[in-house]
């Protein structure tokens, strides 16, 4: 392939609504602008926030737009002033701008991450946004220390599973949520050390008893509306909720007394975005991540893989939370 534009096919969304909203088209490809490189990809992981832009929860920038933030893939062409990347190096990304869901796109080089030769691509494209998700919330947004007793929702999910292994390393006692037996089983598998299934156990009550009524020092909760006022209630005094997704629906408008009347609460809405918008902090990042990983202490578990094509049946499961650990696009 030369530096000239071309076509490939992509999943693209011409209207706002459900899995039949996302269409797989052939797309044109303009040739990489200065400081891009073009992408050949090789596996696309699947992240919640697909779905909250396919259904117009977040705003893409235009109509119609190819959805996807995270990819692993090889350079195939290397635009204008790009010093640090070259034709044939295997990389990563978890960024803006969206368009994932693709064959081949363009991508700003400095959200490239060139990855090492003992990962390979789908471990890559199955950890980069929820693994560096992680780092930054375990480490940056409230650090997390050894004697810590945290609860993480969604525990069997992409980013629980990858939170409560990280925390477990870190010395924390985690507390995760799930909704079946076999999601505790597979929270337990990665360190959550006390799962509820919230199903049929009231989440604050046993909570309160596993930290002998004091309650946790932080929640990381991606939930959002049905596990906001739980969260709440199972903070310690000066507890933070980190409340960084939102699978259930948009959380309703907030007194924020109610973070005093509960204890003098820290509340925080934090994104990857911000947190790794700079280039030094994405590859410390991604650095610190490929760590954990290769250490051992963080193991990447991959649900299910599907092709491209069936962009829309993959997130009707993962809708119905039909999915565990990382789901993965092949193109």
């Amino acid at each position: 392939m030369t530096a000239a534009a071309s076509t490939c096919k992509a999943i693209r969304v011409h209207e706002h609504g459900g899995p039949e909203a996302l269409r797989w088209e052939d797309v044109a490809i303009d040739a990489p602008k200065s400081g891009e490189v073009r992408i050949r990809h090789t596996a696309i992981g699947l992240n919640f926030i697909d779905v909250y832009f396919r259904n117009g929860l977040y705003a893409p920038p235009a109509l119609p737009f190819t959805p996807g933030l995270e990819a692993a893939g090889v350079v195939e062409v290397v635009g204008r002033d790009v010093d640090d990347l070259r034709v044939g190096d295997r990389v990563a990304y978890a960024s803006e701008p969206l368009g994932a869901y693709a064959q081949v796109r363009n991508l700003p080089a400095a959200r490239a991450v060139r990855l090492p030769d003992w990962l390979d691509d789908r471990q890559a494209a199955a950890m980069m946004l929820k693994g560096m998700t992680a780092e930054y919330l375990l480490c940056r947004t409230r650090p997390v220390q050894a004697g810590d007793t945290i609860l993480v929702h969604a525990a069997a999910g992409g980013v629980g599973t990858i939170l409560c292994q990280w925390a477990a390393h870190l010395g924390a006692t985690v507390i995760g949520t799930v909704g079946t037996d076999e999601k505790a089983a597979i929270a337990r598998e990665n360190g959550c050390h006390h799962p509820i299934v919230y199903t049929r156990e009231d989440v604050v009550q046993r909570v309160r008893g596993i930290t002998d009524g004091k309650g946790v020092v932080v929640v990381y909760d991606s939930v959002g509306r049905d596990t906001f006022d739980i969260s709440l209630d199972c903070l310690r005094p000066r507890g933070m909720l980190v409340s960084f997704g939102q699978s259930s629906g948009r959380i309703p408008p907030l007194d924020v007394g109610l973070l005093s009347r509960k204890g003098s609460l820290f509340l925080t809405r934090p994104t990857l975005l911000d947190y790794n918008r700079e280039r030094e902090n994405l590859l410390q990042s991604a650095d610190a991540l490929f760590e954990m990983v290769k250490s051992g202490a963080v193991r990447m578990r991959i649900g299910r893989s599907y092709p491209l094509a069936e962009a829309a049946q993959a997130h009707r499961d993962v809708e119905a939370r039909l999915t565990t650990g990382s789901t993965l696009l092949l193109p």
